[in-house]
């Protein structure tokens, strides 16, 4: 009997040639583009460092495309975002101590949202491993300590023989259910070595199947099909693992009505009759998810903002599917079912029994009202004039990029992504920031559409030298900057919560000059021009800034009292 594993495929004639004569004038770094090559990888960001060099000049006798930020917490995000639309692992490559270190930020968001981000970084000279003070520059008695609490796996290379299979078993960590950030380390002498190794032309690191334990989508499939009022929660779980198509045909099977997370944007139509929209901050919406006899949560933990600040008490049968163990059941008592959201969807679709029920679309309808009401009652206009404008001067299949800023804290629960994994933010780690340069990522990932990235001014000053970056490489990015003089949404907390604002304040630039004087366009507007001016900018070959001076209220929260 032969099994799959006993099966070596035999090397051809030309591969035998070029493994015995491998070209002269390789070193480590040339192991790891040619492995990231052999793995599929097309794009590399990264910004280079002393003891990373070897990678960076590897890379000028490989095929990859480099795109190079100015600060490595951007290169993170640049990251972040291309491996959430591609669904491929984003190698970003860093150098030692410092260089490293500032991408944490970065790497702490793709861990909370699920990003495949393949991290490489350079180490020390070997002689200096081990904890000993041996005063090499960039040392840390052990930098990978630094990031085990942050990223899914840390791999560790100490020979070059060591390259390929560790970043391979980066690239599997990676991209097995849930998708994350993985944290590869090499030392400089490793790096900059002549090597006599063959070249790397192919590795196998497909990733692992997350597949639901069958009985369990078993009694899932009865309570759901015995429910009198089915409800599904759907996360970011249901985006990255491109199920969107299966959880639409499943809440159609059950009458179910879905509410989507802000992590789970687009994961289900906006104007579907059984949709809920992303109104998870509302108590209406609250209430409903709590009444639900059995309440279905796809790739969702259950989270602060998935559950309206933890006031979510469900009252009926939750089924939680989640890939990520961690989560599972750590909020609520549950079915759970640990498995990939796409497999356990596929698994329901196909065991659970049509159930009608004529009255969900107007019991969804009934919350979405009272919700429409609530915010109307609050006299936010200007909000809501602000996003419906974006939204219309968005193209509809066209990523979206938002920073941590009030309108982006609006677009959370308001916005019609108009399609699955679309529209990006960094509610997951909550760390400024992300906007400008995750959208130059999006960019990179599909050049051919437009990209829009929205900041207040404060995250807007984190981002500033990668309009270098933009104009550098020529992305079709642009960044709509809402100037409101200072951290709106701190200003909003502290005035609430004690009367005043302290250090939210900010002196910041005239952000057009700033904009021009990196040869990007830009250009003030109006809540009343903002729609014409960013459909002209989105049209506009290459990256452009929109300036919208504006104070901003959010809508009051329901959490509270």
């Amino acid at each position: 009997m032969t099994h799959d594993h006993d099966l070596v495929l035999r090397p051809t004639a030309a591969q035998i040639s070029t493994a015995l004569n491998p070209p002269p004038g390789r070193n480590g770094g040339d192991l790891v583009v040619e492995t990231l090559a052999g793995l599929g990888a097309t794009t590399v960001f990264g910004l280079p460092g002393q003891h990373a060099l070897g990678m960076f000049d590897a890379l000028r006798r490989s095929a990859l495309r480099y795109v190079g930020l100015r600060v490595e917490n951007n290169a993170g995000f640049a990251a972040d975002a291309y491996g959430r639309i591609t669904g491929e692992a984003a190698p970003l490559l860093l150098s030692t101590g410092p260089g490293a270190l500032t991408s944490l930020a970065a790497l702490q968001e793709a861990a909370a949202a699920s990003a495949p981000v393949l991290a490489i970084s350079s180490q020390i000279p070997t002689p200096g491993l081990g904890g000993g003070r041996h005063g090499y520059l960039h040392e840390l008695p052990d930098q990978a300590a630094s990031f085990r609490g942050v990223v899914k796996s840390v791999h560790t290379v100490r020979t070059q023989s060591q390259i390929p299979s560790a970043i391979a078993a980066a690239w599997q960590s990676a991209l097995t259910a849930p998708h994350g950030p993985v944290w590869v380390e090499i030392p400089q002498d490793v790096l900059l070595a002549e090597t006599s190794l063959p070249v790397v032309t192919a590795m196998d690191a497909t990733p692992d199947d997350l597949v639901p334990r069958p009985e369990l989508t078993a009694v899932a499939a009865d309570l759901l099909s015995r429910a009198a009022r089915p409800a599904i929660i759907a996360g970011g779980g249901v985006v990255r693992s491109d199920a969107s198509g299966k959880l639409k045909a499943l809440a159609e099977k059950l009458d179910a009505p879905v509410v989507t997370t802000f992590g789970g944007k687009g994961a289900f139509p906006w104007n579907h009759p059984l949709s809920l929209q992303s109104w998870l901050e509302d108590r209406h919406t609250t209430d409903f998810l709590e009444d639900a006899d059995v309440l279905l949560v796809v790739g969702s933990g259950l989270g602060e903002l998935s559950s309206n600040y933890h006031t979510f008490k469900p009252r009926g049968r939750v089924v939680q599917i989640e890939a990520d163990l961690g989560k599972l059941e750590s909020n609520h008592p549950a079915l759970g079912i640990h498995a990939d959201a796409r497999l356990a969807l596929q698994a329901l679709l196909e065991t659970v029994e049509e159930r009608t029920d004529e009255s969900a679309p107007q019991r969804v309808r009934e919350v979405l009202s009272q919700v429409t009401a609530r915010i109307a009652a609050q006299e936010l206009t200007l909000e809501q004039n602000v996003l419906a404008s974006v939204r219309r001067a968005l193209p509809a299949d066209s990523p979206s990029c938002w920073d941590m800023t009030i309108l982006a804290y609006w677009a959370w629960s308001a916005f019609d992504a108009q399609g699955p994994n679309t529209m990006h933010s960094a509610q997951g780690a909550g760390g400024l920031g992300y906007g400008f340069p995750a959208a130059l990522g999006a960019a990179a990932a599909d050049p051919g559409r437009p990209v829009l990235a929205v900041s207040g001014d404060g995250g807007a000053l984190y981002s500033i030298a990668e309009l270098a970056t933009a104009r550098q490489y020529n992305l079709p990015v642009t960044w709509l900057i809402v100037d409101d003089g200072g951290y709106g949404i701190l200003r909003e907390y502290m005035t609430d919560a004690f009367g005043e604002a302290t250090a939210t304040e900010l002196t910041r630039p005239d952000y057009v000059a700033l904009a021009e004087s990196f040869g990007v366009p830009g250009v003030r507007t109006t809540p009343e021009t903002l729609e014409e001016d960013l459909a002209k900018a989105l049209a506009s070959p290459g990256p452009s800034v929109v300036v919208l001076p504006a104070v901003l209220r959010m809508f009051a929260p329901t959490h509270l009292g």
